[in-house]
């Protein structure tokens, strides 16, 4: 309220002034308070229709969705409302407060004075008016595809609590009476797994250095569920550790080659972690369970639209008879 107060203010302040130059200049007569009337009268109705029209496109047609056609349906009403002010205010006055009726050359003369004078004020307002609102769009699309990929990665964290905690719990609780020592080291694990769901619930991107020591907890519950049934191997430089990649990746990719591979004594799980230039390779052994069709699941989907929002680098997935592979990409910190 205050800066519609403001800015109502300013317009007719300008108004004032540019009043007070003529006063100086030349001596005021009927035409001149006429004129200035009209100009007033009109700078005000423009200003409260333009934010009127603007006020209902909103919830017609919001920038967001309809930017294109938002830009000139709103030109176009706002000339059009322009016009239809400058020839009836000036037909009312005439009409109403004047013996004289209107002319032709008169409304002519009207016409080319209004566009002269508030068709550059029109521009300026509406120029001003679109870089502001398509500005906010644009934010409100970004926090938009923030708050979704947010709620996939807080997805994907609530769908690891539930099946990775039973499973685990009840490795635990047949460890407890067989190896005290691995038991306690299991818990330690455990505890640092969930610690790092914790560290990253609101972070969209984190050091790869951070999602390796993460993994490395998260193999162990793996390997002490498995045994030597999976194989797990990273080589990277370190170069490469203090790039970001979105949270939780490597734990997918891991989680997606175990769910969909058999593993058994002869035919254990390898999985490997490499780099080349520009990606992040995470390649597995193929031995797929016979009632699983789909390779790129909601896992893999996932991982591709969260990395839509900063790259346009590609997940790139390669499936040959004997392994799988997935690269994804390696980010700097400005990217």
């Amino acid at each position: 309220m205050k800066k519609n107060s403001l800015r109502i203010g300013l317009a007719i302040g300008i108004i004032l002034v540019l009043i007070a130059a003529l006063l100086y200049f030349i001596e005021p007569g009927p035409i001149f308070y006429f004129t200035a009337g009209w100009l007033i009268v009109i700078a005000l109705l423009l200003w409260f229709g333009n934010r009127q029209l603007t006020l209902r496109l909103d919830k017609i047609l919001p920038w967001n969705k309809y930017g294109n056609w938002r830009f000139f349906i709103q030109l176009a009403l706002g000339l059009s409302y322009l016009l239809l002010l400058v020839n009836g205010i000036y037909y009312a006055i005439k009409v109403f407060l004047t013996d004289d009726p209107p002319t032709r050359e008169q409304f002519t003369v009207m016409n080319v004075w209004g566009a002269a004078i508030f068709i550059p004020a029109f521009s300026l307002y509406f120029s001003l008016h679109f870089l502001r609102h398509w500005r906010k769009s644009e934010l409100e699309v970004a926090k938009s595809q923030k708050e979704s990929m947010r709620s996939q990665l807080d997805s994907l964290k609530n769908h690891l609590d539930p099946h990775f905690l039973f499973n685990n719990l009840n490795i635990l609780s047949s460890l407890i009476d067989k190896d005290t020592s691995t038991s306690k080291k299991f818990i330690e694990k455990f505890a640092e797994v969930y610690r790092a769901l914790l560290n990253t619930k609101s972070d969209d991107l984190i050091p790869l250095y951070e999602e390796l020591e993460f993994i490395q907890s998260y193999m162990y519950l793996i390997h002490i569920r498995f045994e030597d049934h999976i194989r797990f191997e990273v080589t990277l430089t370190s170069n490469s550790k203090g790039k970001m990649i979105p949270p939780l990746t490597l734990q997918m990719l891991v989680e997606n080659a175990i769910k969909h591979n058999l593993i058994t004594e002869a035919r254990p799980l390898h999985i490997q972690v490499l780099e080349n230039s520009s990606h992040l390779i995470v390649r597995n052994s193929l031995f797929a369970k016979p009632t699983v069709d789909e390779r790129n699941g909601s896992g893999l989907k996932n991982i591709e639209q969260r990395y839509a929002h900063f790259t346009d680098l590609k997940v790139e997935i390669i499936q040959t008879e004997d392994h799988f592979e997935v690269r994804i990409p390696l980010l700097e910190m400005g990217d």
